[in-house]
């Protein structure tokens, strides 16, 4: 456990002499999701995984609504692995948290592989919508936090990271400017639990200009499977994105779309 303000989070690291690679987890998600990716790439990495904040094993706390104190919570993960210069991988929720990091942290990090999330989008949800429909699912969310769907927290806090979220992801176009590192995007299509078919795609489509402006910033793939099975998947496609910044070969048959 990696003791932080007011919790402490559930650490995993393989360690090993292989390029360090930190997991960044979805929203309410915990570290397990990440197996099949780090099966793939095997033990020529050094895989760390952690909880967030009211995830998974780690404990609660006061700021687990939070999106700061989760950009926050990598610094602090890698300095008590003694990690520097990490390949950043995030999920979701996960990859505006790498994007901000690695902004904020210029030379501090090999690269950032964003899985199906960090799309400069605005949803334009109105805060009472988000609102009833956590606090619809209140009875639900002791059995969902095993699950790895919702953290534990209660509903009023479950709704501000929603928001908050929406307006990271509406602000996150002047972040790019910030990262120098490169940035590889493994994109998902299909809905979503939170989202319908058209509304994800237009999302996944506000990335098309940041391509355009950013050199540094590339697809590695697009892949058949859904935002909320992409792990399950497409694991070989995350991985070949890591291989990839790591300068190592991409799995036999893959090809970069």
């Amino acid at each position: 456990m990696v003791p932080v303000d007011d919790t402490a989070l559930a650490v995993t690291d393989t360690g090993g002499p292989g390029p360090s690679v930190l997991y960044l987890n979805g929203q309410f998600a915990s570290q397990r999701y990440w197996r099949r990716v780090i099966a793939e790439l095997g033990s020529g990495y050094r895989h760390i995984t952690y909880d967030m904040r009211a995830r998974g094993r780690s404990r609660r706390s006061a700021a687990a609504a939070s999106f700061e104190a989760h950009v926050g919570d990598v610094g602090a993960v890698l300095a008590a692995r003694g990690v520097e210069r990490p390949i950043l991988v995030g999920w979701s929720y996960g990859a505006p948290v790498a994007l901000h990091w690695a902004g904020r942290n210029p030379g501090r990090v090999a690269g950032v592989v964003s899985v199906d999330g960090a799309y400069p989008y605005d949803f334009g949800y109105a805060e009472e919508r988000i609102r009833r429909l956590w606090h619809r699912s209140r009875p639900l969310l002791p059995v969902l936090s095993t699950m790895g769907m919702a953290a534990k927290m209660s509903a009023e806090q479950h709704a501000r990271s929603n928001i908050e979220l929406n307006e990271v992801y509406a602000a996150l176009d002047p972040v790019f400017d910030s990262v120098t590192c490169q940035v590889r995007y493994v994109v998902a299509t299909g809905a979503n639990l939170g989202g319908g078919r058209d509304e994800m795609e237009s999302m996944r489509a506000a990335l098309t200009p940041v391509l355009a402006r950013h050199p540094n910033v590339r697809m590695s793939a697009k892949v058949a499977g859904s935002h909320g099975r992409i792990l399950s998947k497409d694991f070989r496609a995350v991985a070949d994105a890591v291989r990839e910044l790591a300068g190592a070969p991409r799995s036999p048959g893959r090809r970069s779309t």
